[in-house]
């Protein structure tokens, strides 16, 4: 594998073209934004989203999709939830099924309920099979361009799929694991976001430790519960992209699920929070994918029923945690 295209120029985007650039010898990386695409052509620093690290110089800046997928082996997306599908409609006429196609995406698509993934596959099979695989784990976007130690977790329901993504990303400091339950690895990717708001909450609110190992151990079968019933297997939870994510996502302080309960628990209404951000904090929107979700497979998820109830209907942080601690008792 030697061609790459990233799509999505985001932290976490940019973060992949440095420390995938040792194992690919041509990295197109797309950006949503032209004038960002330009800057990056001339400075090679994400000043928007990943500012003070610079791009590899054999990767090309770009903000011309058909120009991005040219020859690419592996096509990496990298794009927020709400995006993916209007992407890969754009990109289909321009790929084909030779390509391997990963999702780097946290998160699960509202209103249709489905994983990236799922989507991916929905959007391309008109037109032929996709490889598909993702990419999911313990990651903070800094760290992996500082080229510190990552663990992650590739998923295909293909084992082959999974293991040249593999092979074509492991590094000295990128180490994958594979696995053949996407479900499981997106799922858990996807509601850590909405228990990381949950644990901003409690820290903002000046509450210990106590308080935050209950919510990401009863986050986690929260998390498991549901995977379970979209699936995936329990096991997968309680790895990288399930127990390890959630644990980074619930107490580093790079989190911006984390940053959004944080504020939320200061007094900051939803709206300001998110026009003060740059980057986008996932679990805001996955809190509606994971309460439809919840009534469809009839699943209980205290957590995100009351992470929405506190997002979306005015419920106070401290209502909040008042309604999880004063729920009926039952067994572990």
């Amino acid at each position: 594998m030697k061609r790459l295209a990233i799509i999505g120029a985001g932290s976490w985007g940019t973060a992949l073209a440095i420390a995938l650039g040792p194992r690919f010898s041509e990295i197109r990386l797309w950006a949503y934004e032209p004038d960002l695409a330009e800057r990056l052509k001339s400075t090679r620093i994400n000043d928007i989203y990943l500012p003070g690290f610079e791009i590899p110089p054999h990767a090309a800046p770009t903000h011309n999709l058909a120009d991005a997928l040219d020859g690419a082996e592996i096509v990496l997306s990298a794009a927020p939830s709400h995006l993916v599908r209007g992407l890969y409609r754009q990109m289909a006429e321009f790929l084909n099924e030779r390509t391997i196609f990963v999702s780097a995406t946290k998160g699960l698509e509202n209103g249709t309920l489905l994983r990236v993934s799922e989507v991916i596959r929905e959007v391309l099979e008109p037109r032929f099979a996709p490889r598909v695989a993702v990419i999911s784990g313990p990651t903070f976007a800094r760290e992996v361009a500082c080229f510190e130690p990552t663990a992650l977790v590739v998923a295909s329901q293909d084992a082959g799929v999974a293991e040249t993504v593999q092979a074509a990303f492991s590094g000295p400091t990128f180490r994958l694991y594979t696995s053949t339950d996407p479900a499981g690895v997106e799922v858990g990717g996807s509601i850590k976001n909405v228990v990381a708001i949950g644990s901003g909450v409690l820290h903002g609110m000046g509450m210990g430790h106590n308080a935050t190992a209950a919510l990401i151990t009863r986050g986690l079968a929260e998390m498991t519960r549901l995977a379970v019933a979209m699936g995936g297997k329990p096991q997968t939870l309680a790895g990288l992209a399930g127990l390890g994510d959630l644990v980074l996502t619930c107490t580093g302080e790079l989190s911006r699920n984390r940053a959004v309960g944080v504020e939320l628990a200061h007094g900051r209404k939803l709206d300001e929070i998110v026009n003060s951000m740059k980057m986008v904090a996932e679990g805001i929107k996955t809190t509606n994918a994971a309460v439809d979700l919840a009534r469809r497979y009839s699943v209980e998820l205290p957590i995100s029923e009351q992470m929405f109830q506190m997002l979306h209907f005015g419920v106070s942080p401290r209502e909040a945690i008042q309604r999880l601690m004063e729920r009926s008792l039952k067994g572990e």
